[in-house]
């Protein structure tokens, strides 16, 4: 089973990084997601921090505008995704750059797009 980390998940049925933990669930991805603010979301525990979810962590799928994903660029790039997903919103030049430099992939894409398309 994939691990794919929501940055940025919210209890909020209204929100899209909701909506993508609940789908990723649905499409059999272990689905983990990390935000400091809240202690559980969807039955699943919550990480403060993308550096405390167990390894190996196989996608980033990124909801976090670039004032608040600038400051997590070291700790997303050390836990070493195979990939990472920014969505419409959390589009971060300086975090896609250190990604590429540490030859990690970047898609600028929507998560809940790709998994309807089944390109997820």
């Amino acid at each position: 089973m994939k691990t794919v980390v929501v940055l940025g998940a919210s209890p909020k049925e209204d929100r899209y990084a909701f909506k993508a933990l609940e789908r990723l669930k649905q499409h059999g991805f272990k689905a983990v997601p990390v935000n400091p603010a809240f202690s559980e979301i969807l039955g699943e525990k919550r990480y403060p921090a993308i550096g405390d979810v167990p390894k190996p962590v196989d996608t980033v799928t990124v909801y976090l505008g670039p004032q608040r994903s600038t400051p997590l660029i070291d700790e997303i790039i050390t836990a070493r995704p195979g990939r990472i997903i920014l969505n419409p919103g959390a589009e971060n030049p300086a975090l896609e750059k250190a990604a590429r430099d540490a030859g990690i992939q970047v898609v600028n894409a929507c998560t809940l797009v790709m998994l309807a398309a089944g390109t997820f």
